[in-house]
């Protein structure tokens, strides 16, 4: 539980400066405009040729243009904090992946003592799904057979052992997934399944730090347990 609130507790802060930040640049910039507009219309009133001031109309147009400065300012202030808000519901989002298991693109098998597992997806239904397993070496370990499939995600548990039954040692493997259907190739999309170690943000996206596949983009990961 401590962990857990320890985590909110630095999402939320994140949070809060990142809107902080957005909300500080917006107004100085609109305030700055706005007092250099000012200034160089006071200037130009008190050093106008007093044979040929400056008209209402003119000074209207003036006063316009700066109305619509403030406007377009505004404007820029109000998708400055939607996007600010984009960030902070990132940031939230990460945040609660921290810990979890996620299914992610990429073709790392990690066995434990308990064995290993992965995922599958399968753009249409193939009538043979395999999954080789390799070693270290690109060396083929054992081929599971999934039989007939249809379109979508497959999970599949590797038990450790080889073609003839021996078990191999722990540690990390890779595979390949094959699908056919009447003997056509069926595109298919393969998923590693590792623990979120942490999230980072940057100024286009967030990252996800996945045990034993490194960073992902939010778009990669497929399901999240």
């Amino acid at each position: 539980m401590a962990i857990a609130a320890t985590q909110t507790d630095a999402a939320s802060s994140f949070v809060a400066s990142i809107n902080a930040t957005a909300k500080t640049k917006t107004t100085d910039a609109t305030t700055e405009m706005s007092d250099r507009f000012l200034k160089l219309l006071v200037t130009q009133l008190q050093n106008q040729d007093p044979m040929n001031p400056m008209e209402n109309a003119e000074l209207t147009t003036q006063l316009a243009q700066m109305s619509t400065v403030e406007g377009v300012n505004k404007l820029n202030s109000t998708l400055d904090g939607l996007v600010a808000q984009f960030k902070s519901n990132q940031v939230m989002q990460g945040a609660s992946l921290v810990g979890h298991q996620v299914l992610a693109q990429g073709d790392a098998l990690t066995l434990g003592a308990a064995g290993a597992a992965g995922g599958v997806e399968l753009k249409t239904a193939a009538d043979n799904v395999k999954v080789k397993v390799l070693d270290g070496n690109g060396v083929l370990v054992q081929t599971l057979d999934l039989g007939k499939q249809d379109a979508g995600l497959l999970r599949f548990v590797w038990d450790g052992k080889d073609s003839s039954g021996a078990a191999q040692a722990q540690g990390d493997y890779s595979f390949k997934a094959e699908a056919n259907f009447k003997g056509e190739s069926v595109a298919a999309t393969q998923y590693t399944l590792g623990s979120v170690l942490s999230v980072s943000l940057n100024d286009s996206n967030m990252d996800v730090e996945i045990d034993g596949l490194g960073a992902r983009g939010l778009d990669q990961i497929r399901q999240i347990f």
